[in-house]
C-alpha cells in the first residue's frame, strides 16, 4: 500500500503496515554525507513543512491545519491517552506534549516525502533544533500559537529502525546526533493558536505573550 490514503480531510495511514514496505535505508556515509545541510537550517526564521496528528497508536494523520492547545496539544492527537513513567501519577507528561523535528534529518532519513510522517513526530520544521541554537525554554511562534522547548531528550528507538533503518538511529542517537537533536525536541504549548503547514517558525522573547 501507499503510505497515505485520504479519508476525512486528512491523509490517513497505518504506520506499522508502512514501515514493512521496501524503502531504501542510508549508509552511514550517506548520512554524514547530509550533516552540513541539516546544520544550515535557519536559526531564527523557519517554516512549518509537515503536520501530523496521531489519532492512536501507530495511526497518522497528515493536515493542513491544526489547533493547539495547552491542555490538548495537537487537538485529536492522542498525548492525552499516553501514560507517562516520568510524572507521578502515570499521567500524560506535559514536557513531552509536541515532538519536533528536522525536516531535513526526515527527508535524509525517510528518502520518499510520504514516509515523512513514519516518524510520530507531530510539527516537521525547517528550523536548526540544536541544543546550542534552541536550549530548553526557548519559546517559538508558529502561526498564532505559542510553544516552548522543553528539557526531555528525544531519542530514536525500535520503531525509528524499522522506519529508517539501524544506521539511522545510530545517526540521531550519536554524540553529534544529540547535540543537534537529529531525532527531535520536545515541546509544549504556551498560548493556544492554530497553525498551518507552510507558516513561518520565528523565534520568540522568552516573556512573549
Amino acid at each position: 500500500m501507499t503510505f497515505a490514503q485520504r479519508a476525512g480531510g486528512a491523509d490517513i495511514a497505518n504506520a506499522a503496515e508502512a514501515a514493512t514496505t521496501d524503502a531504501k535505508h542510508l549508509s552511514s556515509a550517506e548520512l554524514e554525507a547530509g550533516l552540513d545541510w541539516i546544520r544550515a537550517a535557519p536559526a531564527d526564521h523557519g517554516r512549518l513543512e509537515l503536520i501530523v496528528r496521531r489519532p492512536a497508536v501507530d495511526l497518522r494523520e497528515v493536515l493542513d491545519e491544526a489547533l493547539l492547545t495547552p491542555t490538548e496539544g495537537v487537538v485529536g492527537d492522542n498525548w492525552r491517552l499516553r501514560k507517562s513513567s516520568s510524572t507521578p501519577d502515570g499521567a500524560p507528561d506535559p514536557d513531552r506534549q509536541l515532538t519536533l523535528v528536522n525536516a531535513r534529518l526526515i527527508s535524509l532519513v525517510a528518502v520518499q516525502r510520504e514516509r515523512w510522517a513514519l516518524a510520530g513526530d507531530q510539527l516537521f520544521v525547517d528550523f536548526d533544533l540544536s541544543v546550542d541554537g534552541a536550549p530548553a525554554g526557548t519559546r517559538l511562534e508558529i502561526g498564532s500559537a505559542l510553544i516552548e522547548l522543553t528539557e526531555p531528550p528525544h531519542l530514536g528507538c525500535a520503531k525509528f529502525v524499522s522506519r529508517y533503518g539501524t544506521e539511522a538511529m545510530r545517526f540521531v542517537n550519536s554524540t553529534t546526533g544529540r547535540s543537534l537533536r537529529l531525532r527531535g525536541a520536545h515541546a509544549k504549548v504556551i498560548v493556544s493558536g492554530t497553525v498551518h503547514q507552510g507558516d513561518a517558525v520565528t523565534r520568540a522573547d522568552p516573556a512573549a505573550r
